[in-house]
């Protein structure tokens, strides 16, 4: 099979082969749930005209061939293809039927807000995160969804979208990216990662728990992966600092990042998960929600750092 042949493959065809079916059409595009993660919300969209797919929480998308190398974690072009054409005896033409529903976008008449809802504010007292510093950095976002009136708080990204969450809800509002938080002035040398904003207020708030007058929150400027999926968006962001410090979460995906992270910034990155050992994340570490760890986890390889007090 070459690269043009893989281009005629459907995939709607090529995704049912794989055991991935549609949950409504909206037009030309054929919505699922995302075979890169488990969602209650379909975000991964297929236009069957342009025969392209978008995957709305990787902030992704393209033909066939990228699909292939998404799912199958390589861009090496002739394994790729090789994984399509595995395929082919499974593939059979496959048409779905749905109540006919207007093309319409997944989020309506956006109204953002000063974070300020008793019911979002609760939400986060929940999370022990202060709610001083989380109406500094967070929006209180309105939307329809469906027809339905929903109200979220809001942490902005660095191409104007947003991450999502409630009590009951999170998501994205699109384009799903890394935010990125600078310092104003001189530049800083220090970056501190982390996988998402509720770990991002988490260290806040430890900060000034720990210290409440001198908490020193501006020393170094921080960034926001939104998604461990957007690793590769935060690299070319974090070329220009001398030292990296990972607040990720201790699972599987974390620990990828971090060894990416690791591979691509060698010495300049440092591990701060040690921080919060025996927790998922820093959330869990601020709430007190222990974790217990599993004997085959995968180690992290720790490099060590050279001066104290860089961490919580």
């Amino acid at each position: 099979m070459n690269i043009q042949e893989a281009k005629e493959i459907r995939l709607a065809d090529y995704l049912h082969s794989l055991g991935y079916s549609p949950v409504k059409r909206q037009g030309n595009n054929l919505w699922y749930k995302s075979p890169f993660r488990q969602e209650t919300e379909a975000s991964f969209k297929v236009n069957t005209e342009l025969n392209r797919w978008f995957d709305f929480g990787l902030g992704k998308g393209g033909n066939i061939i990228a699909l292939a190398g998404e799912l199958y974690c390589s861009d090496h072009i002739p394994y790729l293809l090789n994984k399509i054409a595995g395929q082919t005896p499974h593939f059979r033409p496959v048409s779905f039927s749905f109540h006919q529903q207007p093309s319409e976008p997944s989020f309506q008449r956006l109204e953002i807000r000063e974070l300020a809802h008793p019911a979002l504010l609760r939400y986060l007292q929940e999370r022990r995160i202060n709610i001083e510093l989380a109406k500094s950095e967070c929006k209180e976002l309105h939307f329809t969804h469906n027809g339905k009136s929903y109200f979220a708080i809001g942490f902005p990204n660095a191409t104007g979208g947003y991450e999502v969450r409630n009590q009951f809800f999170k998501g994205c509002i699109a384009p799903k990216d890394i935010s990125h938080i600078r310092q104003q002035g001189e530049s800083k040398s220090s970056c501190f990662v982390f996988e998402g904003f509720m770990d991002y207020l988490s260290f806040l708030t430890i900060r000034k728990l720990k210290s409440p007058q001198y908490p020193d929150l501006k020393a170094q400027d921080y960034i926001i992966l939104n998604s461990t999926t957007n690793v590769s968006k935060a690299i070319e962001a974090l070329n220009g600092y001398d030292h990296i410090h990972c607040f990720l979460d201790n699972d599987k995906a974390g620990i990828t990042a971090y060894r990416e992270l690791g591979n691509k910034f060698t010495y300049r990155v440092r591990d701060a998960s040690i921080h919060y050992a025996g927790y998922k994340d820093l959330n869990d570490f601020l709430c007190n929600k222990s974790l217990a760890m599993s004997v085959n986890q995968t180690p992290r390889i720790v490099i060590k750092p050279k001066k104290k007090g860089l961490g919580l």
